[in-house]
């Protein structure tokens, strides 16, 4: 039997990295609310064109339009078998629409939190910079640069810190992710389908315990 692989993980856990990790080397499909939204921009299908008009109007995308969106990209060829949701489900409302979906297409959902500890996540968020000539990435609390905000391989750089960044942002992202998540794992930790994995290690260990879960 097939799965889906629900992999929850709050800004800066490293989840979408996992996920990009466990395409290359398992192919298994990671299937990213955000790319689909991008893609949908680009399509010329009722679906894509409905999507359009809300996004044009500044209107939020509804759980049941998401749902649709998610259902059509999952019913491909690629996916088939097991695949990896990134970024969906949001909700517990979400979450019980995804119930449907797995019973249709007669998979499995196994529920993985990349866990990370506000502190940290802080850290890496508010830390991070990047080059804007090759865009090598550095934190400053975990892995400055040799001079201070100036790139490694481009001397004549200065790092960027993106506005998503700074600490005022990252607060209220974490707080949202906090928020709205907290339903989320509560639901699937009620049907004893609620992973964990130690988020905080380095990559490869990371790697091979989702990958054991998998």
């Amino acid at each position: 039997m097939g799965k889906i692989i629900v992999l929850i993980g709050a800004p800066g856990a490293g989840k979408g990295t996992q996920a990009r990790l466990l395409e290359e080397r398992k192919g298994i499909p990671q299937i990213s609310t955000g790319d689909m939204f991008r893609e949908m921009k680009n399509s010329d299908t009722p679906l894509a064109r409905e999507v359009q008009e809300i996004m044009a109007s500044g209107r939020l995308i509804s759980d049941d339009l998401t749902y649709e969106i998610v259902k059509d990209r999952t019913f491909r060829e690629d996916c088939k078998d097991t695949y990896i949701l990134d970024g969906y489900p949001r909700t517990a409302v979400q979450a019980e629409q995804l119930e449907e979906l797995a019973k249709e297409q007669g998979k499995e959902i196994v529920a993985i939190e990349v866990d990370v500890p506000m502190e940290e996540l802080n850290q890496r968020l508010t830390g991070r910079r990047s080059c804007p000539v090759c865009g090598e990435i550095y934190n400053i609390y975990s892995r400055p640069p040799k001079n201070d905000n100036v790139c490694d391989f481009h001397p004549d750089a200065t790092l960027n810190h993106r506005a998503d960044d700074h600490e005022d942002k990252v607060k209220v992202r974490l707080g949202t992710y906090e928020e709205l998540t907290k339903p989320l794992l509560a639901y699937y930790e009620r049907s004893g389908r609620l992973k964990k994995i130690d988020g905080t290690g380095e990559l490869e260990d990371i790697y091979k315990e989702l990958e054991k879960l998998v």
